[in-house]
């Protein structure tokens, strides 16, 4: 599995999470990706009203999709932060170092994931 993240304009401070299967059999991407922002001592919360009804599978070459809200757009969100590492680990205990955009990117008390989706507007859709 390679997981890749693109900076989005819009929605503002948003991220999307790209998990592309490279193997030859399909995988089950977990509910939701447990991201640690650079040394963040807990996953963000996950969007309830993005819950699929049932995993999501990735089939060899297919890829899976979450948003991510990185940041309260009105400046409401708290104790921000820039960062320039993302690590997302997997059930099987392996974790995928994810590169960010160059810069990196800022995050605060509002950043919040969606459930792994196989479509990239129900990603985005919270």
């Amino acid at each position: 599995m390679k997981i890749t993240a693109q900076k989005l304009s819009r929605p503002l401070n948003h991220l999307l999470l790209t998990a592309t299967n490279t193997g030859s059999k399909t995988c089950m991407l977990p509910p939701y990706p447990a991201a640690r922002f650079g040394e963040a001592q807990s996953v963000p919360p996950v969007a309830e009203a993005t819950k699929p009804q049932s995993l999501t599978g990735v089939a060899p070459g297919e890829s899976g999709y979450a948003g991510v809200l990185l940041s309260a757009g009105d400046g409401s969100g708290e104790n921000g932060y820039e960062t320039n590492t993302l690590t997302i680990p997997f059930e099987d205990g392996s974790i995928a170092t994810v590169a960010l955009p160059a810069g990196g990117v800022y995050v605060d008390t509002a950043l919040t994931v969606t459930y792994w989706q196989t479509d990239v507007d129900a990603a985005l859709g919270f």
